[in-house]
C-alpha cells in the first residue's frame, strides 16, 4: 500500500498537531487487514517507535514518552490513519513516518522491520 503522511509543521512547547496518513493502491489488499503504526527519527538517533492500532481499531498502543499526550486512530472507510499530538514538547521534534503491517491480527509490532509499508515522514518542529 502506498503511504501519504500530512500535517507536520512548526509549533510551540505546549501546542499540538494532528497528522494524517492516507493509503492508496495495492488493489486486493483490504485497508482493514493492515496493523498501523507511528514511528519517529529525530536527527542522529535511531527511528523509535511511537504509536500503533490494531487492524480492528479495537486496541492501542503507545511508547512511553508519548503515552497520555498522543492519541492514534483509524478510519477504514477514508483509508486514514490519525495521529493526534497534544502538549507537545521539545523531544518530540523528529520526522513521523507512518508503517503498515498487512494481516497482523496481533498486537503490532514496535519494531520498523516488522512493517513493509512506509511513508515518505512529516517533519515536526516544537520550539521552546
Amino acid at each position: 500500500v502506498d503511504l501519504v503522511e500530512s500535517g507536520g509543521g512548526l509549533v510551540q512547547a505546549g501546542g499540538h498537531l494532528r497528522l494524517a496518513c492516507v493509503a492508496s493502491g495495492r488493489v486486493g489488499r483490504t485497508f482493514g487487514n493492515y496493523a498501523l503504526a507511528w514511528f519517529r527519527q529525530a536527527p542522529g538517533l535511531e527511528r523509535e517507535f511511537v504509536a500503533s492500532i490494531t487492524w480492528n481499531g479495537q486496541h492501542s498502543f503507545y511508547a512511553d514518552a508519548v503515552r497520555g499526550r498522543f492519541i492514534i486512530s483509524r478510519d477504514d472507510d477514508q483509508r486514514t490513519m490519525t495521529l493526534q499530538m497534544n502538549n507537545l514538547k521539545v523531544e518530540d521534534t523528529a520526522v513521523y513516518f507512518c508503517a503498515a503491517d498487512w494481516g497482523r491480527v496481533g498486537p503490532p509490532h514496535t519494531a520498523g522491520h516488522e512493517y513493509e509499508d512506509w511513508g515518505q515522514g512529516t517533519q515536526v518542529t516544537v520550539s521552546a
